[in-house]
């Protein structure tokens, strides 16, 4: 990775696109300091601190939420109205045949996300300031709007600092937002378990073996992450003109988490929903009750959550890899997989393959997002930043590493071309 980057730094076109990331970045971080008027952050902080849905969605957030900066609702609004959007692709011809359209449709659906994004933006930011209105100095008309309007914008300003970095940096900017944020939280988290242990309130125990629990979670997200089903194709000789083609041997690589971290993600905000939504009536007896059932860590919400990993595995792998286009395009090219008939056949057995692929990636999400529940159900503590954070911070700084060495490669082609 480390050599990469240096050969990535050594190229001037790299080393502005690297630049252009890291100043994004360092925009997103300067905002985390500008406090949203007219809160008491001090009282938010230590209810953040004694709420573990909360707690999870400001480690998320990088802390802004905690402070209650111009940040604070993340980019939460733009996954909710990425979630939607997909659904309703499937669900909706118009949208269904904008997502076959290429690079042109594609656009389009990231316009209408965006758009979908300030509007769920602009409905989450009223129902915190209601929520909200114990907290705050001044609980004027005045004072409301200028909380909504100020988190709204700042949603709003993630939205496109994400997309300016997927266009004109490296990786995708949504997800380093959610890394940047992530990562900017372990000073702060280590510093917690140090006061912690020499406080008494942690075991030693604990932060021994924290160490180790952190490199073979890094290990095993690396080794799943990287993993891949090779599917053998052969490819027949043909002669086209004077020319003899194919008559070669190669191979359909399938990877094991082939949805990446994204499960994980639309999962933690549906299972999070109806803690999130009974917060906006504390004084409502069903939202009350209702929350005590599917309270974050509780077995239903656990249970769903688990469910949601795996399903949104499923559905996020459907909308990303056609099998049936992938067997069309082996036999057009001539080409079929050893003891498997072309057309309909092949495309059963890729599914088949890819199915159970889905399943064991889906199981690992599982147990990794499984781990701090565990560590607060049963060991009693409140760890936010727990297995699920690892897995994005090490799927996120992959697909970079990956993007970085797919420009160099490019690169490299283009030179020799010339």
């Amino acid at each position: 990775m480390i050599e990469t980057i240096k050969n990535a730094w050594k190229i001037p076109e790299l080393r502005k696109r690297i630049l252009f990331t890291l100043l994004m970045l360092l925009v997103y971080r300067f905002g985390s300091f500008i406090a949203v008027p007219f809160i008491d952050k001090t009282v938010l902080s230590a209810l953040v601190s004694g709420n573990s849905v909360l707690g999870l969605f400001n480690v998320i957030s990088g802390d802004n939420f905690k402070n209650f900066s111009i940040f604070a609702m993340s980019i939460q609004p733009y996954i909710t109205a990425s979630i939607i959007l997909q659904l309703l692709t499937i669900a909706i011809p118009a949208l269904e045949r904008l997502s076959k359209m290429g690079e042109e449709g594609k656009k389009k659906i990231t316009m209408y996300t965006r758009y979908a994004a300030i509007g769920l933006a602009l409905v989450q930011a009223l129902g915190l300031a209601f929520t909200l209105e114990g907290f705050m100095t001044n609980d004027s008309w005045y004072a409301i709007a200028t909380v909504v309007l100020v988190v709204t914008a700042g949603t709003a300003l993630l939205v496109w600092i994400g997309d300016q970095i997927t266009e004109k940096g490296i990786g995708n900017g949504i997800s380093l937002l959610i890394f940047i944020g992530i990562v900017s939280g372990i000073p702060g988290a280590i510093s917690t378990l140090v006061t912690g242990v020499i406080a008494g309130n942690f075991p030693i125990w604990v932060a021994i073996l924290i160490v180790p629990f952190v490199l073979v979670t890094v290990m095993g997200v690396v080794a799943v992450q990287e993993g891949t089903r090779k599917i053998p194709i052969t490819y027949a000789k043909r002669v086209v003109g004077r020319k003899q083609m194919g008559g070669r041997n190669t191979h359909l690589p399938l990877k094991v988490n082939q949805s990446g971290v994204m499960p994980v993600i639309f999962a933690q905000t549906i299972a999070m929903a109806p803690s999130t939504i009974a917060s906006f009536f504390p004084n409502s007896k069903f939202w009350t009750g209702f929350a005590g059932i599917f309270s974050w860590g509780s077995f239903w919400t656990t249970l769903v959550y688990l469910v949601l990993i795996i399903a949104f595995g499923y559905f996020y792998t459907t909308i990303s890899f056609n099998p049936v286009e992938v067997a069309e395009n082996i036999q057009q090219y001539g080409g079929y997989i050893p003891g498997i008939r072309p057309g309909k056949p092949t495309v059963i057995y890729i599914n088949k393959i890819l199915n159970r692929l889905v399943f064991a990636g889906g199981v690992f999400l599982c147990i990794i997002s499984l781990i701090p529940i565990i560590s607060g159900n049963i060991l009693g503590l409140n760890i936010q930043f727990g297995g699920t954070s690892l897995l994005i911070v090490v799927s996120v700084a992959l697909e970079t590493v990956k993007q970085l060495e797919q420009h160099l490669i490019m690169r490299n082609y283009r030179g020799f071309l010339k």
